[in-house]
C-alpha cells in the first residue's frame, strides 16, 4: 500500500518524481534507476524532462518496491515477475521459483507468474496490484 505524502494531493493526480519518491518511500535517484529496469515504467515527460507519475504509474512503483523492499527479491526476480504479467511472454514455474526460494522440488509443474508468486510468499495487497496491473496491460493490448 502507498504510504501517505504530504502534498494532500487525490489519488488520481499526476505526481512530480518528488512527490512520488515521498509517496514510495525512496530516493528520487531510486525511481530513475528504476526506469531503467523496469521498461513498463514509463512516467510523461514534459519540457525540460520533467516526470510526471500517473495513477498507474505510482501502483507498478508501489508493486516494484514491494517486491524489492518487502519481499526481499532481486531487480531481475521482479523484472521477470513483472515481465510475466504480459501476454504471451513466458511464465515462471514453480521448480524456478521454488529453488530460487529454498523451497521443495516441484518437477515439471508449470504454472502462472501469479501463482508462483503465491508461492514465494508475495503478500495479497502487491498481488491485487499486479492483477490491477496485469489486467490493464491485457486490456491496452487488445485494443
Amino acid at each position: 500500500m502507498a504510504r501517505a505524502g504530504t502534498s494532500g494531493k487525490a489519488a488520481t493526480a499526476f505526481r512530480t518524481i518528488g512527490e512520488a519518491a515521498e509517496v514510495i518511500g525512496v530516493p528520487q535517484h531510486v525511481l530513475r534507476f528504476w526506469e531503467t529496469r523496469f521498461s513498463a515504467l514509463q512516467p510523461l515527460k514534459r519540457g525540460g524532462g520533467r516526470r510526471y507519475y500517473r495513477p498507474e504509474d505510482m501502483a507498478l512503483l508501489e508493486s516494484i518496491r514491494s517486491l524489492l523492499h518487502d519481499q526481499g527479491m532481486t531487480i531481475r526476480g521482479a523484472q521477470q515477475l513483472l515481465e510475466g504479467l504480459k501476454p504471451g511472454a513466458a511464465t515462471p514455474t514453480v521448480a524456478a521459483t521454488a529453488a530460487s526460494s529454498g523451497a521443495g522440488p516441484t518437477e515439471g509443474v508449470v504454472i502462472s507468474g501469479f501463482e508462483a508468486a503465491a508461492h514465494t510468499g508475495l503478500n495479497p495487497t502487491t498481488r491485487a496490484v499486479l492483477l490491477g496491473i496485469r489486467a490493464r496491460l491485457a486490456d491496452a493490448l487488445a485494443a
